[in-house]
């Protein structure tokens, strides 16, 4: 890596591409750079594909000619006869990327200092600033707060189109949250609500959700935040054989009601290829640990419940009242929510909800970001 911090492209001989990267240099691979081709006869232009099998070039394929025509352009001449032109600032972005990153904004942990979660100003129109200040935001908290969406029905569908497709489930492509007989979820209930993740019993998990809020005359109620990568964070540093045991123990959750039984298994604690924190599976009133040794079970529960003790813990929770108007958004396999009780004879508290998978908010922050990629220069 550069001195800047900047991955660094360098023609170190006629022959040989190197690059600068965490305080490493080493040339890249011919194959690498010749996977990434963007020409017609390497790629369909429509579809951005590839028109051949990589696994058939060969093993020992050679980097013949480099050349800069222009700024931010170089051209390679391969041992197998191809040419191709190549942008060096989409060399260097992939380049940048670690196993496992989305190409998108790291997470911004976070706590209960947080405060008063930050607002967004809705639009029913939004034009590309907005859209981007808006994923941008959502992807670096795990979360966003607007304010201003018309507390009609159905209007919570229309935000999830700005930024993904709607995740039909056994609840529907929208469900209301409100108090209800014989509910078939306790979130259709008035009780409190500790912090967990929606639908750990499904593969996939949805990955967003979303709650709007179309009237809030009750007393409590009051909704609750948790980003659980800052609680397992916290877990790892002050209690790593714990947060060991959770990140490998697979936990099976299941939902059930009369027509319907979803089962599931993850560790609360999912890590990625890497080593980082990937998703968060937590809800304990739909979880089962498989039958182990009872060493292994009592290891496994004293660390659920340190677990579960950080999660409830001031320290790390935000409150806010989601009022009429009121939408939130946020990562499901990331952030736990929750709710204080009501009492829903002293006021209705109605919310109507949806999920989207996490693909559509990433894909949007993509688009939008391709119109700010400035052009890289590449050293002799």
């Amino acid at each position: 890596m550069s001195t800047h911090g900047i991955p660094k492209l360098t023609i170190s001989s006629p022959t040989e591409l190197s690059i600068d990267r965490g305080g490493q240099r080493f040339a890249i691979h011919p194959i690498w750079l010749r996977e990434r081709c963007q020409d017609p006869a390497s790629i369909d232009l429509a579809t951005g594909q590839r028109l051949h099998d990589p696994s058939g070039l060969d093993l020992d394929l050679r980097l013949v000619a480099l050349s800069e025509p222009a700024p931010g352009r170089l051209h390679v001449r391969f041992s197998d006869g191809h040419e191709a032109d190549f942008d060096c600032g989409a060399i260097l972005a992939e380049a940048a990327l670690a196993p496992g990153d989305h190409d998108c904004p790291a997470p911004q942990l976070w706590t209960s200092q947080l405060g008063d979660p930050p607002r967004a100003r809705w639009r029913g129109n939004p034009g590309n600033p907005d859209l981007a200040d808006w994923t941008e935001r959502f992807l670096r908290l795990g979360f966003i707060l607007f304010s201003g969406v018309p507390p009609e029905p159905r209007q919570v569908l229309k935000v999830a189109s700005t930024f993904g497709f709607t995740r039909d489930t056994n609840f529907g492509a929208m469900f209301d949250v409100r108090s209800t007989p014989n509910a078939i979820d306790l979130a259709y209930t008035s009780i409190p609500l500790d912090p967990h993740t929606d639908n750990p019993y499904r593969s996939p998990v949805p990955g967003v959700q979303l709650l709007h809020c179309l009237v809030n005359e009750t007393s409590g109620g009051l909704s609750t935040l948790v980003d659980g990568f800052a609680v397992a964070e916290a877990l790892r540093m002050r209690d790593p054989a714990a947060f060991e045991i959770l990140s490998r123990t697979p936990v099976r959750f299941r939902y059930r009601d009369a027509s319907t039984e979803l089962v599931a298994s993850a560790p609360p604690i999912e890590l990625d290829v890497a080593g980082r924190l990937r998703t968060i599976h937590f809800s304990p009133r739909l979880d089962f640990v498989p039958l182990l040794p009872p060493a292994d079970l009592s290891a496994y529960y004293r660390a659920r419940r340190e677990f579960d003790r950080l999660l409830c813990a001031p320290e790390f929770e935000i409150r806010f009242l989601l009022a009429r108007g009121d939408l939130v958004m946020f990562d499901n396999c990331r952030l736990l929510h929750g709710r204080t009780g009501f009492d829903p004879a002293r006021g209705m508290r109605h919310l109507q909800g949806c999920y989207i998978d996490i693909d559509g908010p990433r894909s949007l922050y993509r688009v939008l970001r391709r119109k700010h990629t400035a052009p890289a220069r590449i050293s002799a």
